[in-house]
């Protein structure tokens, strides 16, 4: 059985202990800010986080943009000299068209390479979300399975990869579309912070609405527990948009209210946060559904 290299975007937040045991390989992606692109590839301290979200507080607007074919391609090839697969599990379809990016290079490097693999699942996730997808790859592929069956496994349970969110300042959502104009000036106004989830499509949706920060993150952590599956066995995971300390609330709140195995809490990377704003958290576990 051939061996795979598994492939994921910098947009996922998963730990660098696990990224390195499980040998997963980060695609970098890019940013812009002042007319200056970055590259982001996992690799920040807490200063430089702090720091992205302070410009953004200040202002200043940050734009992203798709992994070029030309990334894409060069990641790939050089594992399929070597006579093994690729397995890229890719941030979602209904946030990014990237994907489409990338199954264009696989069918070309594919048809360059017979008998090789590129095989290119749709997370329909972001950030740990999508990581939990990676995760479960990591985890059949140790069991033994191939490519294809290991592919076919994730797609199968995305469905379970739960992700609510809650953002501090209505105006990022205006900025990329969520919400009009109208909606995010009153929300502001009111202290309206919308409960949200991503869909079955991998599409950003709002579900609640609350006033205040308190009762946004009691929200979210009520949808843990009415959904969890085995949250006593789950290690959890919850992003923030430089806001640690509510992070930290909503970890005591999950706690409270049911039992879980660990919470993992880190910074949401800059892809992530140029859209969702300084103040996000983001939480993501194992359910029923979504």
């Amino acid at each position: 059985m051939p061996e795979y290299v598994i492939f994921t975007d910098a947009t996922v937040d998963l730990t660098d202990a696990f990224v390195q045991r499980e040998k997963i390989e980060i695609l970098p992606m890019e940013y812009a800010m002042d007319g200056v692109t970055h590259t982001y590839c996992r690799d920040w301290t807490d200063a430089q986080y702090t720091e992205f979200y302070n410009q953004l507080r200040a202002g200043k607007v940050a734009t992203t943009s798709q992994i070029t074919p030309f990334v894409y391609a060069s990641a790939f090839e050089p594992v399929l000299q070597t006579g093994r697969d690729v397995l890229y599990i890719c941030f979602s379809s209904g946030l990014s068209g990237t994907i489409e990016s990338a199954r264009l290079v696989a069918a070309d490097l594919m048809e360059k390479y017979p008998g090789r693999k590129v095989i290119c699942v749709d997370s329909l996730g972001a950030t740990f979300g999508e990581g939990l997808a990676v995760i479960t790859a990591a985890q059949k592929r140790a069991e033994g399975a191939d490519i294809d069956a290991c592919a076919q496994w994730v797609e199968d349970n995305l469905q379970h990869n739960c992700h609510w969110f809650t953002v501090d300042d209505l105006m990022f959502l205006k900025r990329g579309g969520r919400i009009s104009a109208t909606t995010a000036i009153v929300g502001s106004a009111l202290q309206i912070k919308p409960v949200m989830h991503m869909d079955s499509e991998g599409h950003l949706i709002p579900v609640e609405k609350v006033r205040g920060r308190k009762l946004s993150l009691k929200g979210i952590a009520n949808r843990m527990k009415e959904t969890a599956i085995r949250p006593e066995e789950q290690e959890v995971y919850i992003g923030h948009g430089d806001s640690r300390e509510d992070a930290e609330a909503l970890a005591s709140r999950i706690r409270e209210i049911m039992p879980v195995k660990d919470i993992y809490i880190a910074p949401l990377s800059p892809i992530i946060g140029s859209h969702s704003g300084p103040g996000t958290i983001a939480l993501f576990f194992l359910g029923t559904q979504r």
